[in-house]
This record gives C-alpha cells, structure tokens and sequence, in this order.
C-alpha cells in the first residue's frame, strides 16, 4: 500500500503562522485512513442482496443494539441488519463489518455511554470493526484480544474517548492488518506483545497519553509500513531496531520527549516515504547515510537540539524531497548547494538555525517550474551578502518567502517586493523596517567581509543641494515655532491641571466631613500580578495538551484570539486561547489578566492559568464549560439533541438572564474601578453544565470613566457651573 503524504494549500499556509505542521499530519492520516477502506473494501468482497442468515450474528447484532442504545432508525427492529442496518455489511449471509462512525445513541443510551461491544465475540466471520469517533468511555476489555473473531483484519477506535492501557491480550489477534487507537486518553506503555502481529501494516496510537520506551519488538513486524506514535510522553531514544523494518513507509514519532542522536540505522529504510521527529530534544547530527532514504518525500525535524553541518552529499540523493523542515535546530555553516537542485521541493524550512555564508549565485531549479504554492523560510539565521538574481526570481514568484532576521544588504529589487516576501530585520538599502546601520556595519567589519568599506545607509542621505539646505533651513524655523508654541500650550494645560487637583481636594475635604475616607481607587490603568493570576503552563504542556493546535481542536478563529480545545496530563479538558500579539492589543490583554488577578468570580469564565514566554505569542486556559454558549443554543439546528444540547426552557432562560445580571453587576459594582464588558452578545454568554452562566469574551474589558477621568476639556467647561455640594455629597440646585 503506497501512502503518498502531503497537504493542501490552505493548511500549508496555516502552518507558516508558526505551529507545527499538523496540518500536514491530519492530511497524511486521513489519506491512509481513506486507502484503507478502499483496500479494505475489496478485500470484503461484500455481497449484495442477500439476507443474514446466522443466528449467532443475528443475536450479537441485537445484544450490540442494546448495550450501545442505538436509535431504532439506524438498526430497525424487525428488518434484515443486511440491508437494512447503517453500518452492517454482509457476505454469504454473515456479518463482515460494522461501522459504527456516524451512528447515534437513543436519550436513554446518551446518560451511561460505555465501551461495550460484548456482542462482537459472536461475530465470528467479522473482518472490520471501526467505531472512529463513535463515544465508547471506558478501558479497552482485556478479553479483546483473546476472544476477537480470528478473521479480524481492521480495528478502528480513533477519537473514541476510550481510557485506560492497551490490554497486553491484543497482541493475540493475529490477523490485523490495521490497528488504530489514535486521539484518545489512553495511557501505560505501548505493550510489547503488539509485536506480535506478524501482519499488521497499519499501527497508528498518536494523540494518547502513552508513556515509557518505544519497544524493541516492533521490529518483528515485518509488514508494517504506516508507524505513528506522534503526541503521546514517550522518552527514551528512537530504536535502532526501526531501521530493520523493510516495508515502512511512514515512521512518525513527532511531539513526545524522546532523547539522544537519529539513528544511523534509519538510513537503511530504502522504502520510506515520510519521516517526521520533529518536537523531540534529539541531539546530534543529521546522520550521512539519510543519503540512502531515495523515496523520502517528506523531512521534519523541527523543533529538536541537532548540531552540525548538512552535507552536500546528503542532499544530492534525495531527489523526491517535497516538504523539508529542519527549523529550530542548532545547524551551523551554509546549506549545500545540492539542495537548490531538487526540483520537487515545495516546503522548504530552515529558520532559527545557525545558518552562514551567502546564497550561491545560481537560478534554484523550483523557480524553473510552477513555484505559486512554494513555501521557503531562511529566517532567523546569520546570512549575508547580496540576493542573487536567480533567488530573486524564485522570491518573486513563490507562494511565501521569509529571508527576515538576517544580515541580507544591497539593494532589493521591485519585483521581491511582493506581499508574499518578508524581508524585516536586515540591511537592505532601499527597504524599511531593517537593522540600524551600525549594527550591519559592524557584523561585516568584524566578520571581514567589507574588505575596509562601508555598508551602505539604510536611509538615503538628504538632499546636499542649496535649494535643499534653503528648504531645511525653512523647515527648521517651522519646527522651532511650532515647538515653542505646543511648550507654551503645555505650560497652560499643566497649570490648569494643578488648578482642578486641587479643586479635586477641596471636595474630598467636604465629602469627608460626615464620614470616613472613602477607599482610595486604583488608576484607570490595570496593574498586572502576574503571581496571582492562575498557574503558569509551559508552551510544551499546551501543545501537546491541543495536539500540537490541530485543525481538528480548533474550535473557532475568535477576534482576540484562536480557541482550541485540549486535555491536561490529568484529563482535565480545558480550552487554549491562542493569541497573536502583533494582531492583538497588549493592553486588552493586561486587562483581563488584571479581571483574573482580582479573583476568580462565579459568574465569569473559569480561568486556570496561562503561558506567556513567547513575545509573539501567549496562551490562556480556561476550564471547558459543557453547554458551549447562548448562540449556540438559541439557534439550536433540528436534530442536535442527539448531539447533548437540548432547547432552552423559560426556567432556564430567566436562569441564563439572572446569571448575565449577576455578572454585569460584579463587573459594574464590585469592581474597583468599575468594569465595562464591551463585548456581551450571545456567543460571549457561556454555559455550564447546569446552564450557570460563565461570562467570557473578557479581552475588550475596560476601566470604566467616572468624574475622575473625564478628559481635560470637559471638565474645564464644567467647573465654573459645577453645583455646590452639602456635606453629605449630595448636589443642591
């Protein structure tokens, strides 16, 4: 089975903003996934129109009907499952495969959901069984693997919500050919006696909480060719064992804690299509027989610790190359040439690295061929020198470029000027946002480079000519008069401003005659606490808690940020709002962490904690609320009881209106100064399991303006008809 992996334009360009190339990965299972029913398909050889006739199936069938609680319109009482059960496929009048994806419970199957299939032990021809994204809560039973029919070629438990370790019992159902357990809560060790399925091709345990050592037996399976333990807590290193396997074709192991070099052996995998290490802490260097790897279209290995140069040689036989990624990785020296060969390459990325040298003064042979969906990323590295023409072509013309972030001069041509190319942080001549010129001056003069000249200016020099100095003298008398003149508007604006603060004083003086002195307020500014403001995750913890922020846990694209549902180490499910600081307001941020920081209010949105160690990036949690919000169950599509929600009564609606009052009051009343949302609709109006509400959509808050902060005009117009007070505060007319 040929897996060819890759992606859409779409994902790749999700991918660019900076998360790991999940995209990438969801496209690369489900292409499986989809050739494995088609395989699988054929394989049945499913005949049609004829009636089951087992009574053993027939019973197994009906005890499956009960113990799932699925809905008489899916399995109909009194027809032939055959023909008439979604999911049921027959052959020679015996069940061959069920398909439960897609299916739903009754109300009454909806309130104990369970993991019980004990009628499948009387399926005894049954080849596939896929229950992928079918709710069955509770551990995988130990009897799975002793008492499955033999005939069992296909398991599918993808997003499942099963929970608990891998029986070690399921190494004994010999006949699998596709085993997957992915996107679930599974936890303890990969069980060594998998190795025992001497014909399975299709092993896939991603998105799971597994723990321990990948072990050594895998390398008894001599048909796998699809291996994926990506997103799980793995450590230890990667088996040299792997590179005995002959038939693998795709070796993902992205996203757990394994440790120490690549190894060597894996250049032995002749037949390997995609290898994916990336977010590891592997160390070491790019082993020189990956040379051998002819078929590898895929490499990532981003995120990790490897050292090292990359080789000519090691580049020059890998001539499929389509998608390479080796950013932020410690890599020194210049990349081969041989690598600008490579025609098929789509996806190139080598950003914060240790990159030197120039860009070699040739036309690379993707910028020859269609390059309108090519991705290339030098940024963050230590290049320098001139862009050559042939790159400038190949920038012109790709789908996104990023050279930003190195030592880059000369001047850049119109034509790379595309908004497709970013080029910030240099020390080009003719382009904004670049390095200051004694920084560039001095990277090349130390570095030897210049050879005793000069980098030049970043700014053009002004005009030298007299009627350029005449002008500038001109200018220059403008700017002294007009800066005299806002020194004198200042001058008087600052004495006004003593006037009224003492003013302010007076009436305190009067407002605190017949009582105590007021609290002092805080200013209108939030300040920040970051010690009392939840727990601190690391960036780590949250990637591999929204596996690694996933298309599939994205819930929505919100204004302040993206929301993404996750699940802590401790199962806790949560939702990660992801925010980008160079779209995003760093005071609106400050000011909800500031809401938190006064104390985690009832009425609003349960906060747990954030991350805030990236500078273009932070990361809040909040705990999941089950009802989703208002908007959503005000607009409640038919057919969506099935799915948990259900319509608003009028008791739960004068709840969800008395808990909005009850949080606007804490908001308006019992916060000092006093709090305005900014931003209350219904998708902001979260509802818990109880339909309590929990106010969200925090990032707008402000401070709200009393007579404190009213601006300088307004009071000014104000103070010579400000009524007089008595001395209990109140205004007399």
């Amino acid at each position: 089975m040929n897996i060819i992996c890759w992606e859409t334009t779409t994902t790749t360009r999700w991918w660019w903003r900076g998360s790991p190339c999940i995209g990438f990965r969801w496209v690369q299972t489900w292409t499986m996934l989809l050739l494995n029913a088609v395989a699988l398909a054929a394989l049945l050889g499913v005949a049609a129109g004829q009636g089951l006739s087992s009574p053993s199936d027939l019973a197994g069938l009906y005890s499956l009907r009960a113990s799932l609680g699925l809905r008489a319109r899916d399995w109909p009482r009194r027809a032939d499952p055959c023909s008439a059960w979604a999911g049921v496929r027959c052959s020679a009048g015996r069940v061959v495969s069920l398909h439960l994806s897609g299916l739903r419970r009754t109300r009454l199957g909806r309130l104990d959901p369970r993991f019980a299939v004990d009628g499948l032990r009387n399926l005894t021809r049954l080849r596939a069984f896929n229950a992928s994204e079918f709710a069955l809560p509770g551990p995988i039973p130990e009897w799975f693997g002793r008492l499955l029919p033999p005939s069992l070629a296909a398991l599918d438990l993808r997003y499942a919500a099963v929970v608990g370790p891998i029986p070690y019992s399921l190494g004994g159902t010999s006949g699998l050919v596709v085993l997957s357990l992915a996107g679930n809560a599974i936890t303890g060790n990969v069980p060594p006696t998998l190795g025992r399925l001497g014909n399975l091709s299709v092993l896939d345990l991603s998105c799971n909480a597994l723990t321990g050592f990948i072990p050594e037996s895998i390398v008894a399976i001599a048909n796998l060719s699809y291996l994926d333990l990506s997103s799980n807590f793995l450590s230890g290193t990667v088996p040299l064992a792997l590179g005995a396997l002959p038939a693998l074709k795709n070796l993902i192991l992205f996203n757990n804690s394994l440790t120490g070099p690549i190894p060597a052996q894996l250049g032995d995998l002749s037949s390997l299509i995609a290898l994916d290490l990336s977010f590891n802490s592997l160390t070491g260097a790019l082993p020189d027989n990956f040379r051998n790897l002819r078929n590898l279209q895929v490499l990532n290995l981003h995120n990790n610790l490897l050292t090292g140069g990359l080789t000519d040689s090691l580049f020059s036989g890998l001539s499929r190359l389509r998608f390479v990624r080796l950013s932020h990785n410690n890599f020194s020296g210049a990349l081969p040439g041989s690598l600008w060969s490579l025609s098929e390459l789509q996806v190139l990325d080598f950003s914060y690295n240790n990159l030197t040298g120039m860009l070699p003064d040739l036309t690379p042979s993707i910028a020859n061929v269609n390059t309108s969906s090519v991705i290339l990323n030098l940024s963050n590295n230590i290049y320098h020198g001139s862009i050559p023409s042939g790159f400038q072509i190949l920038f012109s013309r790709s789908g996104s470029v990023d050279i930003s972030g190195n030592y880059f001069q000369g001047p850049l041509l119109m034509a790379t000027r595309n908004k497709n190319v970013s080029f910030g942080l240099n020390c080009f001549s003719d382009a904004l946002n670049q390095r200051i010129p004694d920084d560039c001056e001095r990277f090349y003069t130390k570095g030897g480079l210049l050879k005793g000249s000069a980098v030049a200016p970043i700014n053009p020099p002004a005009p030298s000519s007299t009627s350029g100095e005449k002008k500038g003298h001109w200018k220059l008398m403008y700017t002294v008069i007009g800066a005299s003149g806002g020194a004198l508007v200042l001058g008087i604006l600052v004495t006004l401003v003593r006037c009224l603060r003492s003013h302010g004083r007076e009436k305190s003086e009067e407002k605190e005659i017949n009582g105590a002195a007021s609290p002092s307020k805080q200013p209108s500014g939030f300040l920040l606490n970051l010690s009392a403001v939840g727990e601190v995750f690391s960036y780590e913890q949250l990637v591999r808690a929204t596996s690694d922020f996933s298309e599939f846990n994205l819930i929505k694209h919100g204004r302040s940020g993206d929301l993404y549902h996750g699940t802590l180490e401790g199962g806790v499910p949560v939702v990660v709002k992801r925010i980008d600081m160079q779209k995003f307001r760093k005071q609106a941020l400050a000011a909800e962490l500031d809401l938190f920081a006064r104390g985690l209010h009832e009425r609003l949105v349960p906060f747990l904690g954030h991350c805030l160690d990236n500078a273009n990036e932070k990361l809040l949690v909040y705990k999941c609320v089950p009802n989703s919000d208002l908007s959503a169950a005000l607009y409640m599509k038919p057919g969506q009881e099935d799915l948990g929600l259900h319509p608003l009564d009028w008791i739960k609606r004068l709840k969800i209106a008395i808990g909005v009052a009850e949080a606007l009051y804490y908001l308006h009343h019992e916060c000092s100064p006093p709090i305005v949302h900014r931003d209350l609709q219904a998708s902001s109006i979260l509802l818990d399991n109880k339909y309590e509400v929990r106010l969200g959509s925090l990032s707008e808050v402000c401070a709200q303006e009393g007579e404190g902060h009213k601006n300088i005009i307004t009071r000014l117009l104000r103070l010579s008809q400000a009524p007089e007070q008595d001395v209990s505060g109140t205004e007399t007319d």
